[in-house]
């Protein structure tokens, strides 16, 4: 007999990570060696691939979750030594577990799990983004955070300008924090400007999209930076999934249940469209038409809200892979390209 293909799935933690090979021979059958312990560094990357190596012409997958940060430094290595990785949703990994009725949860598992999945499915490879990529994601994020302890902060202020007897050096220390946050947040949209215009290719295509009206820069750059420029998006119902957009259905016989989004996919994609949508729905032809359309059946405006963003999305996403400007006949080039969502991606609910 002889071994096909290897998989190798990684179980990552903050300090070490847990390592299972699977193999599938000629004959289909499948094998799983023990699990290994490595230190979550280059030393233990180094011993991992000691650990792994076969024959030549063997093809070996890589497996592993996206476990927060922690996964990082073993993706960005093994892609630098050219090795074909894949890293999954925990979501994902969770539901095919249940599939083969896996009770037990220890880390040992947990690799040998990922093992199997490299080998009974064909899985998405994984791509390190480029430099600047990684840059703008870091800094659309640390622009929101900055955004969202402004608010925090503008309320505080005026909080304490309205109560009684409130000091003055209260409110004095909180214009100064305000204004620091204020000059943070102009010095973050510079640096996304400037890394964006050092690509010429990108920030035309970054200037196209912006004349989607309600669409600005910063919610731009921030689905690229969430979705690696669409780089393995392969249609809209794809990339409407991920953003977590997607609609959850609950009917069963009689039963007719709320209808909501999933939530299940990237929250700071659906978070940066929010507030577009809003000015969208009153600013965009056609997607105003689709916004008082649906506030007429639906009890709840911010129903539209989220039908708009995930409109939004989609047009974001179209136009980017058009290379072209918004136009007001955007929507019916949408039906023509197929890329229209569903009748029932309609029906939708909160957006948070």
């Amino acid at each position: 007999m002889k071994t096909l293909k290897l998989s190798i799935g990684i179980d990552v933690a903050k300090d070490t990570i847990v390592c299972c090979k699977g193999t599938l021979d000629t004959e289909g059958l499948i094998c799983f060696s023990k699990s290994r312990t490595f230190f979550n560094n280059p030393e233990g990357f180094e011993e991992l691939m000691g650990w792994t190596k076969v024959d030549p012409g063997i093809e070996i997958l890589f497996v592993m979750e996206a476990t927060g940060v922690y996964y990082e430094g073993l993706a960005y290595w093994l892609d630098a030594k050219d090795k074909k990785i894949s890293v999954l949703l925990p979501g994902k990994v969770k539901h095919y577990g249940k599939s083969l009725n896996v009770k037990t949860k220890t880390d040992g598992v947990d690799a040998q799990l990922l093992s199997r999945m490299g080998l009974e499915r064909r899985l998405d490879s994984w791509h390190m983004p480029s430099k600047a990529m990684r840059t703008i994601k870091f800094l659309s994020r640390e622009y929101k955070e900055i955004k969202a302890k402004l608010v925090v902060s503008k309320n505080q202020l005026h909080a304490k300008t309205h109560s009684h007897g409130c000091p003055a050096s209260v409110t004095k220390r909180l214009n100064q924090e305000i204004g620091l946050l204020e000059t943070q947040l102009l010095e973050i949209e510079a640096e996304l400007r400037m890394t964006a215009m050092a690509d010429t290719a990108l920030y035309d295509r970054i200037n196209k999209i912006t004349t989607l009206p309600g669409v600005g820069f910063i919610t731009v750059i921030g689905v690229l930076a969430e979705t690696n420029a669409f780089a393995l998006v392969k249609n809209a119902k794809q990339l409407v999934s991920y953003a977590g957009l997607d609609i959850k259905l609950n009917q069963s016989g009689a039963k007719e249940g709320k209808t909501r989004i999933s939530k299940q996919g990237n929250s700071f994609i659906r978070s940066a469209l929010y507030m577009p949508a809003l000015c969208a729905s009153r600013h965009n032809r056609e997607l105003n038409r689709f916004y008082n359309r649906l506030n007429e059946r639906k009890p709840a405006k911010k129903i539209g809200i989220t039908a708009v963003a995930r409109k939004l999305l989609v047009l974001i996403y179209t136009l980017w892979k058009n290379n072209e400007e918004f136009n007001p006949d955007i929507t019916k080039e949408n039906r023509q390209a197929g890329l229209r969502l569903p009748a029932q991606d309609e029906q939708v609910v909160l957006l948070k």
